[in-house]
This record gives structure tokens, sequence and C-alpha cells, in this order.
């Protein structure tokens, strides 16, 4: 079992974004909001997050569930295939 909140924070931290200033689509209740993130099917809500360097998202391969993301403002970093 996992939340948004928990993988968010750690795909913040992975970044160098700062997970205290995200603004999202998801409610307090849907961060917390634990569903199981292996593989089978889609159980996390969909959203959109930002952060000042990049946008979040939900990202699905095979049924297991994690957060994707790409840099907000153009730059040099190439972004690798999301799903599957």
């Amino acid at each position: 079992m996992n939340s948004w909140g928990a993988m968010l924070a750690e795909a913040f931290e992975k970044t160098g974004d700062n997970y205290k200033e995200m603004k999202t689509t998801l409610s307090k209740e849907e961060l917390v909001k634990e569903f199981d993130d292996g593989y089978g099917g889609e159980e996390g809500e969909i959203f959109t997050a930002w952060g000042k360097k990049y946008v979040y998202f939900p990202v699905c391969y095979d049924g297991s569930e994690s957060v994707g993301y790409a840099p907000r403002n153009i730059c040099n970093e190439k972004t690798t295939h999301v799903g599957g």
C-alpha cells in the first residue's frame, strides 16, 4: 500500500523540489489515501502537481503506479519514455 503524498514526497526529494511548496489538484484526503500501487489495475486518483522545477503526474506500467515528472521550464534535460 502507498499514497500519492508519500510517492510525491519521494519524487520531490529526488528532483530537489520543495514538497512543502507543492501545488496539486489532489485534495488533502486524496494525498494521504492509501492504494495498492503494485501490478494489477489503476487505483490512485489522477492528478497534476507542480514544484518550482518540475511538473508531476501519475504513471502506470502494467498496472503498477508511480510518479512521473518533467521539467517545468525549457531546458536541455531529456525525458525518458513514460508508461508502457
